[in-house]
């Protein structure tokens, strides 16, 4: 059997190492797991040609929004998110899953987040939008989406309204990132506009980036005083959800977290 991840750029994923982790310990020695770099362009030529061998995909950016449209089935939350970074096959062809909110939720609530009633989203991709159901599930009952281009906020606000959140967009320039619990979606060449951001102590902000680590934001919200979240925690208990969805069997969480510390000593 055969899985892997797709993205583009993809070389930098470490979801290779947490799923043949999880074979390993499963005993799955049939089944492997890869890294194939490609963009939402050839997302759908690439499954129409597959055989029967490939089990499932992890997706990642830029393909999260077109795993849903290429998908033969879409789960509730991914239709509602318009975003999926999972793909399942089935007797019936692809099923598109979205594993991202419960790792952003597990990230925040073990780190000892267990309400957010006022939060920041940085940004307005596919993982911005996973991150708005997360907190609407932490109760936000009011979140400011902060964007380079307001315009390209539609898709979490709507989101957002849709579980009753009261939603501002405000522009990256100049924005106040007064809330308590922050989420950032920015990718690395957005870092050094979100690290200029007045951060305070206190705060408690998820970067969902894990490479390089630590980011221009997670040195300066340190810096602040605030507590730092990475994105290894959200890459890991997404990753959990995905074995399960592909393999049909319980994640062994204990071989996949020493995998990961084996290989990051120190983070």
């Amino acid at each position: 059997m055969r899985a892997a991840v797709l993205g583009r750029p993809v070389s930098h994923s470490l979801s290779p190492l947490l799923h043949r982790a999880a074979y390993a310990a499963l005993g799955l020695t049939d089944w492997t797991y890869d890294a194939l770099d490609l963009g939402p362009e050839d997302l759908a030529e690439l499954l129409a040609g597959l055989g029967p061998e490939w089990r499932g995909f992890s997706v990642t950016m830029p393909n999260k929004q077109m795993a849903v449209e290429v998908a033969d089935r879409v789960e509730p939350l991914p239709a509602l998110l318009g975003a999926a970074n999972t793909l399942v096959r089935t007797d019936a062809g692809w099923r598109a899953h979205n594993t991202d909110v419960a790792g952003i939720g597990m990230a925040l609530q073990l780190a000892g987040v267990e309400s957010a009633p006022r939060a920041v989203i940085l940004g307005a991709g596919g993982t911005a939008t996973a991150a708005a159901v997360a907190l609407a599930s932490l109760g936000a009952r009011e979140v400011d989406v902060v964007v380079r281009d307001p315009r390209r906020a539609g898709d979490v606000v709507r989101v957002l309204e849709t579980l009753g959140v009261a939603a501002t967009v405000r522009s990256l320039d100049g924005a106040r990132v007064a809330a308590p619990v922050v989420i950032s979606t920015v990718p690395v060449d957005g870092q050094p506009a979100v690290a200029a951001l007045d951060w305070q102590a206190g705060q408690t902000v998820l970067d969902v980036l894990y490479a390089p680590w630590p980011t221009p934001l997670a040195e300066r919200v340190s810096a602040a005083g605030g507590t730092v979240i990475g994105g290894l925690e959200v890459l890991f208990w997404q990753a959990t959800e995905q074995v399960e969805l592909m393999t049909g069997m319980q994640a062994p969480i204990a071989a996949m977290r020493a995998a990961l510390d084996a290989a990051l000593p120190g983070r």
